[in-house]
This record gives C-alpha cells, structure tokens and sequence, in this order.
C-alpha cells in the first residue's frame, strides 16, 4: 500500500493544534504523542525513499 505522505503530515499538523487547544495536560501530551507518531512514519518513508533512490543510482 502506497503512503500517502501529505496526508501524514496533516494529521501530524492537526495533532499539534489538537495539543495546542487541550485544556488538559494529558490531552496536551497524548496530541503531542500523536503528532509524534506521525512524524515517526513520514521519517521511516522517507529513509526508504531514500534507499530505493541510492539502489536506483
């Protein structure tokens, strides 16, 4: 299955709003995990995009 990298990092975008509008420390902190977690797959993407790019070459 094809990664669909933007809408990775839109909801990494909207988890940081999300945290940001918690009146919560625990909301605050799960959002922040989140975007986290989204940034975490968009990075693992790109590190094989990169591989199969060196490969390529």
């Amino acid at each position: 299955m094809e990664t669909d990298i933007n809408y990775l990092l839109h909801r990494q975008q909207m988890s940081l709003i999300k945290a940001q509008a918690s009146p919560s420390r625990e909301g605050r902190t799960a959002y922040e995990d989140m975007a986290q977690r989204y940034i975490e797959q968009v990075d693992a993407y790109r590190q094989e995009n990169e591989r199969l790019i060196v490969r390529a070459h």
